[in-house]
């Protein structure tokens, strides 16, 4: 008010100033929480950048919170303190406690509709979609880090041990292993990170057989597990023997123990396509992917792989001006050769159809045959309701539980079925719970 009443010049020059700042004070924060690391958290903050440079209104501000699991647990104790960040990466086993806390999310779908953002979901590879949609089609989250879990390998180590050709099968694994343990790979011929999502979740969906009901939970929240069957029980067994001279060893519940094949501990490691850019960055021997191995006894197997890594949440309670920018910011990620990029820096893979045909038709694969991998296991043939994927309520605490009685196995403590009805049990027990809190 006081500058009503001030002199002329004194308002002039109180003008002057006032719209040399505005474009300053003009720009609309939106915070972005993460999980990526090393050469995947490179790529994450050149988006930002390049985002942040084509244009003057908003500004994307990346910021690494910790693990997929930890990630998502300081998101919702974000939103509940009312400070969240606009944009939460989340890992998909997160899909199904996303879609359960209303209020606490802005669906991608309405999100694109209200600002007006060019957005076509059947732009988008239908494997990746379908994992974070309604039954409708109608798109909950943005698909951004895709992946699928591949099979590792250690070129040189394999040529050390005088093994000509890469594992198909998991009974090739075994005895390769044990070769490369002969060869001096004491402590570790194989292993993979992500102990559930490789030992049940692929392993089941790669097989073609049922980890839970109702479509693996696509098909409804009262889904009951069921990966207490022969095939998963005849893998578990085979590990917990594998464990006994480390020709298998474990390393972990989640990435933690990748580590172990850039090294060289472990010359065939299974875990997620999107360890490209730390093999790529960290590793100092000659080295590729294949897909993952399957037991030839199993009827047609291999089936398809099922998607892994994350899509981003747009959460609730933003401003029209914050959401103006996520919108925009979706739209730029979603461009064709931004996508290429985004798959030819960090392993990826690219969201849209367009983008796949354009590094195809670039003959990016022929060099680099291993980024491919992923996207021939996710579409090698029309997906079951076994291998569509899974939705399940407090899906982190269900690994943690899964993993604690595998390691029990592992361990000796169980057998590989007794830690498999356990699991299967204890994990029924929690799905209840859930959906006592998630269906009104």
């Amino acid at each position: 008010m006081m500058f009503r009443f001030s002199l002329t010049a004194l308002a002039a020059s109180v003008a002057t100033t006032l719209v040399l700042a505005s474009p300053a004070q003009a720009v609309t924060e939106i915070q972005w929480w993460h999980a990526m690391t090393g050469g995947n958290n490179d790529v994450v903050v050149k988006l930002a950048n390049d985002f942040n440079a084509s244009q003057s209104d908003y500004k994307v501000v990346p910021t690494y919170k910790g693990s997929y699991p930890d990630t998502m647990n300081a998101g919702i104790a974000a939103f509940r303190a009312g400070n969240a960040p606009a944009i939460m990466q989340v890992f998909e086993v997160g899909t199904a406690t996303m879609m359960a806390a209303t209020g606490a999310v802005k669906p991608v779908y309405k999100l694109m509709q209200e600002t007006g953002e060019k957005f076509d979901p059947n732009a988008y590879l239908p494997a990746i979609t379908g994992y974070y949609s309604t039954s409708k089609g109608e798109m909950l989250s943005f698909p951004f880090n895709s992946s699928s879990m591949v099979m590792w390998i250690n070129l040189d180590a394999l040529k050390k041990a005088d093994i000509a050709e890469i594992p198909k099968t998991w009974p090739e694994v075994f005895d390769d292993a044990r070769k490369l343990k002969a060869a001096g790979y004491a402590t570790c011929g194989f292993s993979t990170a992500w102990v559930t999502w490789a030992n049940l979740e692929q392993l089941s969906a790669w097989h073609n057989v049922p980890l839970a009901s109702k479509a693996n939970g696509l098909d409804g929240f009262d889904t009951k597990l069921e990966f207490n069957g022969p095939l998963q029980i005849k893998h578990l067994e085979k590990l917990i023997e594998l464990q006994k001279d480390k020709t298998y060893d474990y390393s972990g519940r989640t990435n933690t123990g990748e580590g172990r094949f850039t090294s060289g501990e472990c010359p065939i490691f299974l875990t997620s396509s999107g360890f490209f850019g730390n093999v790529k960055n960290q590793a100092k021997f000659n080295w590729t992917n294949a897909p993952m191995p399957y037991y030839p006894d199993v009827k047609d197997a291999p089936q398809n792989s099922i998607i892994g890594g994350a899509s981003l949440w747009v959460m609730g309670g933003k401003t029209p001006e914050e959401y103006k920018g996520v919108a925009k910011f979706l739209a730029f990620l979603s461009d064709t050769d931004r996508q290429v990029a985004i798959h030819k820096a960090s392993g990826y893979l690219p969201i849209t159809k367009a983008a796949y045909e354009k590094a195809k038709a670039e003959g990016f694969y022929k060099d680099q045959p291993y980024l491919e991998t992923p996207i021939k296991e996710l579409t090698n043939k029309p997906p079951t309701e076994n291998s569509r994927g899974l939705r399940l309520g407090n899906m982190v605490q269900l690994r943690d539980v899964w993993a604690e009685e595998i390691e029990q196995a592992l361990a000796g403590k169980k057998t590989a079925k007794e830690a498999l009805d356990a699991a299967v049990t204890r994990g029924n027990t929690m799905l209840r719970q859930f959906e006592k809190t998630a269906v009104r």
